[in-house]
């Protein structure tokens, strides 16, 4: 078994298969998004010249990451949306997000028109499910500050999928360790929401968990309530990343409830690191996979410094 702390450099698929059978416990990244960045390295997964090869190529990835996870291990991916490019063959530069730059953009994919909403999220779950996974989950991320986008026929985007798969029909999720602060500080509009037959159990006091019919006068769980599926977290920056990360806070409830303490979190996408900063920050060992080497640099460095802070923490 590799270090608790590695990343390993090189094409995903390839150092996969350098892991042990069942050796992690959860899977948390954010792969390439299809067509929408240029990082500049032989091999990048996202410059593919159809959606169909772009999501094979990700099927078999994660063939690999279900074969190292253990029999109750769960993946957590964020995937974003692409739309065709309407005819237009390149990308100018963006001051702000250089990797955004693309001397050559996709084809208007077979089947689709100039200016179609592709739908790659949903062809990448479909496809997952397909080659084995129990697809459980689609959890929606609301950017608080997304991105201003220069249209004027449709809505401003500010939305992307986690999607949680896993590799059996059970499989180890803390529902405790991501709770959420009830609505209001008497818990009297979570109450409201009580119907005969319809309370999720888990949100009450562990005394009353066992009853049955109108919970509207039982006492709430006293951690909060059970987390919901649409997640609102600000898009965030890291000092020397030329391209947008994954936010950290966005990271966290998918290993808290995805991995105990002292066991391994698997991020195959590794980018600046963020999933692997998290990890160590709580108390989890860490394995990435990166397929350029100045990302992986970076990487190390912001998850040596996650280390430190943990090992402050518990002194």
């Amino acid at each position: 078994m590799v270090g608790i702390e590695t990343i390993l450099l090189g094409d995903a698929a390839e150092q996969l298969q350098t892991l042990e059978a069942e050796s992690v416990h959860c899977c948390v990244t954010s792969p390439p998004y299809f067509g929408l960045r240029d990082y500049g390295v032989p091999g990048q997964i996202g410059l593919e010249a159809t959606p169909e090869e772009y999501v094979e190529k990700l099927v078999q990835v994660f063939r690999e990451v279900r074969r190292v996870l253990r029999l109750d291990g769960t993946l957590w991916l964020n995937i974003g949306d692409s739309y065709t490019s309407g005819g237009r063959k390149t990308r100018d530069c963006d001051q702000k997000l250089p990797a955004r730059t693309m001397g050559q953009r996709p084809k208007t994919p077979e089947g689709m028109k100039p200016k179609d909403l592709m739908g790659i999220p949903w062809l990448l779950a479909f496809a997952l499910r397909s080659d084995g996974w129990y697809l459980r989950q689609d959890i929606i991320w609301h950017k608080p500050n997304a991105m201003p986008e220069s249209v004027r026929d449709r809505c401003t985007k500010s939305h992307e999928y986690i999607f949680l798969l896993s590799k059996s029909e059970r499989y180890h999720f803390d529902c405790d360790a991501i709770r959420e602060p009830f609505l209001t500080a008497d818990r009297k509009g979570d109450r409201r929401s009580y119907r005969p037959g319809c309370a999720s159990s888990f949100d009450l006091d562990a005394g009353h968990q066992a009853q049955k019919g109108n919970f509207a006068g039982l006492p709430l769980n006293p951690n909060g309530r059970g987390k919901r599926d649409v997640w609102s977290v600000s898009t965030s920056s890291f000092k020397g990343a030329h391209f947008a990360v994954f936010p950290e806070k966005l990271a966290e409830p998918c290993v808290l409830a995805g991995c105990p303490e002292d066991r391994t979190v698997l991020d195959p996408f590794a980018g600046s690191g963020t999933t692997g900063a998290v990890a160590k920050r709580l108390g989890r060992n860490f394995i990435g996979i990166e397929l350029n080497p100045e990302y992986r640099n970076m990487a190390m460095e912001r998850i040596g410094a996650a280390q430190v802070d943990h090992e402050q923490l518990t002194l």
